[in-house]
C-alpha cells in the first residue's frame, strides 16, 4: 500500500510524539523537551529525548533518530505499512483506499508547489524594482527595514492583469496549472485566465513544514474594495487549518532564550511580523475566526496558546467569540490565555511606538480562559436584581456544562462559581466568621481555601477582607520586575515574605523558582505565577505598589540604585519582622526572664521600624543610609 505525503503528514500532525512513545519509555518533562532511558540500549543516565514541536526523538547512545513512525518499527519491527496502520488507528484517520492515480496526484501537487516558488520570487524581485517604489514606501512607513524583507519573503504584485502570468508560462507553466494553484483567476463566463493578485503588497503563507502554499495580498490602493486578499481553496492550500507564520514561529519556540514562551494568536500579518520581529512565536488565521482544525494545529505546538485582541469592545467580541467555538474542545492541557492589548493598539503599533520590550511586557500580561469567560457573562446584562443574578450564575452553569471533558467541566463549575461567590459575598462578614487566623501584627490572613477552590478563587476571597499593603506590594513588585534582587535575600524572602501575608504563596513560588535554578526574566516569571494561580494577587500588586511612592520603582533611576534601595527597604522590613518574633518569644512562658529594659528597646525599635513602614518614611531613610 502506498500513502501519499499529505496523509503522512497529517497523521503526524494529529499525534504528539511523546503519548505514543511514553507509553514504552517512561519520559520527563524537561524545558520543552522529554527526556529517559533509551529503548536501544542499557544506560543508567538518560540521554534519549523526544521534541514534540519538532516531532521527532533522537538517542544519543545510539545515534537512533527518527519520528513516531521510525519510533515503532524500531523498537516494534513493524513494517512501514503496519506502523502507519497501527497509527491511522489511533488518530482516527480512515486509511486511504488502494488507488493507483495517488501518485500521479502527488505528483501534480509537486508541480504546482514549485511554480509558487518561482512565482514568490517574482513577487519579491518586483518589490526592488522601480514598479515596486509605492509598497517599498509603504513598508518604511510601517517601519519595516529593507534587511527584513527576505526573512518574511515579502514581495510586490503590480498594476497588471497578466504580469505573473507571462512570466510563468515563459517558464513553461500551463494557465490551467496556474489557476488550480491559485494564482490566476478563470473567468466565469469563459475567457483568458488573468493574475489573482495586482498592486498588492504580497505575504507568502507557509504550510507547517515551511513550503509555499498560497499568498495574501495588501491593497495598496485604498479604495480597493478588500484591503486584504488571500488566495483561493486549492490542493495546495487549505485555508481553515493553515496558520500564517507558523514555521518561524515555531523556530522562535525552539530558540533556547525563548524556550518558555507559548505561542500567541494575533489578527494581521504586519502583527506577526512585528511579534516575530520582537522575538515572539505568533502566528494568524488569516481574517477569519479561528476554526477546529487550526485549535488542534495550535495544541500539538502549545498546551496555552495565548490570543491577542485589542482590549476594546470589538477585540473583546472576537475574544468572546473565540471563547465559544473552544469550551467544547477544552481538555488537561489544551486551553487558551488572552491577551488584551489596551489603548487600542495593536502588536505592530506597541512595537513601532515603544519597541520590542514593550510589546514582549503586554503579551505577557495574560488573563487565563476562565477569568475571560467569567467576564465575559458577568458583562451580558446588568446585575442589579436577583433575577439576574440567578440568570448569571445559569449562564456559568451552562458555560461549564459545554466543556465535553467532564473532569474539566466540573472544575470549570467551582472556578466560574467561587468567582461568582467573590463577586456576590452573602453578607459582610468578619474575618473570624470566614474562618481567617491571625498572622503576625495582628493582621488576619483570610480564610483558608475552601475544599475544591482554585488559587486564584481563593485570592479572589481573599480581597474580600482588605488590600495588599502598598509597601509590601512595592516590594513584591520590584522582585518581579528585576527576579535577581532576590537572590541576597532568599532565606528572609522564604522566612517573612515581603511583609504581607496576602503575598506569602507568590513569595514562597518566586523563591522556589530561584532555587530550582530556573533562570527566568521578569515577563517570563509573570507568566508562570499567572498560570499558577496568581493572576490576581498580581493585579493586586500592580494596583497597590502604584501607591506606594517607592522610589525603586521609579523607571529613570540606575539598575543598581533600584536594587540597592530595594535591598535597603527590605532588611528594614525583615528587620521589623525578626523583632516581631523577639518580641513575641519574650513573652512566652519560656522567657520570663527577659530583661525588662531591653525588651522596651526592642518594642522602641520595632515601633519606630513600623511607623517608618507605615508613613512611608523608609524610603527616605532608605535614601540616607
Amino acid at each position: 500500500m502506498r500513502f501519499d505525503e499529505r496523509f503522512i503528514e497529517e497523521l503526524k500532525a494529529r499525534l504528539r510524539p511523546s503519548d505514543i512513545i511514553g507509553r514504552t519509555v517512561k519520559l520527563k518533562r524537561q524545558g520543552r523537551e522529554f527526556v529517559g532511558l533509551s529503548p536501544f540500549s542499557k544506560e543508567k543516565s538518560p540521554s534519549f529525548f523526544v521534541n514534540d514541536d519538532k516531532g521527532f526523538f533522537h538517542d544519543f547512545s545510539s545515534g537512533k533518530h527518527g519520528d513516531v513512525i521510525t519510533f515503532l518499527q524500531e523498537t516494534e519491527r513493524l513494517s512501514f505499512v503496519e506502523a502507519v496502520s497501527r497509527l491511522a488507528g489511533e488518530a482516527g484517520m480512515q486509511l486511504p483506499a488502494e488507488d493507483p492515480q495517488a501518485a500521479e496526484r502527488e505528483q501534480k501537487r509537486q508541480g504546482l508547489a514549485d511554480w509558487m516558488d518561482l512565482a514568490q520570487k517574482w513577487f519579491a524581485a518586483n518589490l526592488r524594482r522601480n514598479v515596486g517604489k509605492a509598497a517599498r514606501e509603504y513598508l518604511e512607513k510601517r517601519g519595516l527595514p529593507e534587511d527584513q524583507w527576505e526573512r518574511f519573503g515579502l514581495g510586490y504584485a503590480p498594476n497588471d492583469r497578466e504580469g505573473l502570468k507571462q512570466a510563468l508560462v515563459q517558464r513553461g507553466a500551463r494557465p490551467g496549472d496556474l489557476v488550480e494553484a491559485g494564482l490566476l483567476i478563470a473567468p466565469e463566463g469563459g475567457g483568458q485566465p488573468y493574475d489573482r493578485f495586482r498592486d498588492r503588497l504580497i505575504f507568502p503563507i507557509l504550510d507547517a513544514r515551511g513550503r509555499i502554499v498560497s499568498f495574501g495580498g495588501r491593497a495598496m490602493n485604498p479604495d480597493d474594495r478588500a484591503k486584504y486578499l488571500n488566495g483561493p481553496e486549492t490542493s495546495l492550500f487549505h485555508k481553515g487549518a493553515t496558520l500564517y507564520g507558523l514555521p518561524e514561529a515555531r523556530r522562535i519556540m525552539g530558540a533556547e532564550s525563548r524556550g518558555e514562551q507559548g505561542i500567541i494568536v494575533v489578527e494581521g500579518y504586519m502583527d506577526v511580523i512585528a511579534c516575530h520581529r520582537a522575538g515572539l512565536p505568533a502566528v494568524s488565521p488569516m481574517g477569519t475566526a479561528l476554526t477546529e482544525e487550526q485549535m488542534a494545529v495550535l495544541w500539538r505546538v502549545s498546551s496555552e496558546p495565548v490570543l491577542s485582541f485589542d482590549g476594546d469592545a470589538a477585540g473583546l467580541r472576537a475574544a468572546y467569540r473565540s471563547i465559544e467555538r473552544a469550551l467544547p474542545l477544552l481538555k488537561s492541557g489544551k486551553s487558551f490565555r488572552f491577551a488584551l492589548l489596551e489603548g487600542g493598539q495593536d502588536p505592530d503599533d506597541i512595537l513601532r511606538d515603544r519597541g520590542a520590550p514593550a510589546l514582549r511586557q503586554a503579551m505577557a500580561e495574560t488573563r487565563s480562559f476562565a477569568e475571560v469567560l467569567f467576564r465575559r457573562e458577568v458583562e451580558a446584562e446588568p446585575l442589579d436584581t436577583p433575577e439576574r443574578k440567578a440568570g448569571l450564575k445559569g449562564r456559568l452553569r451552562q458555560a461549564a456544562n459545554a466543556v465535553q471533558d467532564k473532569d474539566l467541566a466540573e472544575q470549570y463549575r467551582r472556578d466560574l462559581f467561587d468567582r461568582f461567590d467573590a463577586l456576590f459575598p452573602r453578607q459582610p462578614q468578619r474575618p473570624q466568621q470566614l474562618g481567617g487566623r491571625p498572622g503576625p501584627g495582628g493582621r488576619w490572613r483570610g480564610p483558608p481555601p475552601l475544599q475544591g477552590q482554585t488559587a486564584e478563587g481563593a485570592q479572589a476571597m481573599q480581597a474580600l477582607f482588605r488590600s495588599v499593603e502598598p509597601i509590601a506590594a512595592a516590594l513584591a513588585h520590584g522582585a518581579l520586575d528585576d527576579p535577581e534582587r532576590l537572590d541576597d535575600h532568599m532565606e528572609a524572602v522564604a522566612r517573612y515574605g515581603f511583609g504581607d501575608p496576602a503575598l506569602d504563596g507568590l513569595a514562597q513560588e518566586m523563591v522556589r523558582l530561584r532555587f530550582s535554578g530556573r533562570t527566568l526574566d521578569s515577563a517570563a516569571l509573570r507568566r508562570h505565577l499567572a498560570q499558577s494561580g496568581h493572576d490576581a494577587m498580581l493585579r493586586e500588586v500592580e494596583k497597590a505598589a502604584a501607591k506606594s511612592g517607592a522610589p525603586f520603582l521609579a523607571t529613570d533611576k540606575p539598575l543598581g540604585e533600584a536594587r540597592t534601595r530595594w535591598s535597603q527597604a527590605f532588611d528594614a522590613l525583615t528587620r521589623a519582622a525578626a523583632l516581631d518574633e523577639a518580641l513575641a518569644s519574650a513573652k512566652s512562658e519560656a522567657h520570663k526572664a527577659f530583661d525588662t529594659s531591653a525588651f522596651a528597646l526592642v518594642k522602641a525599635e520595632r515601633d519606630a521600624l513600623r511607623r517608618a513602614i507605615k508613613t512611608g518614611t523608609i524610603w527616605e531613610d532608605s535614601a540616607s543610609s
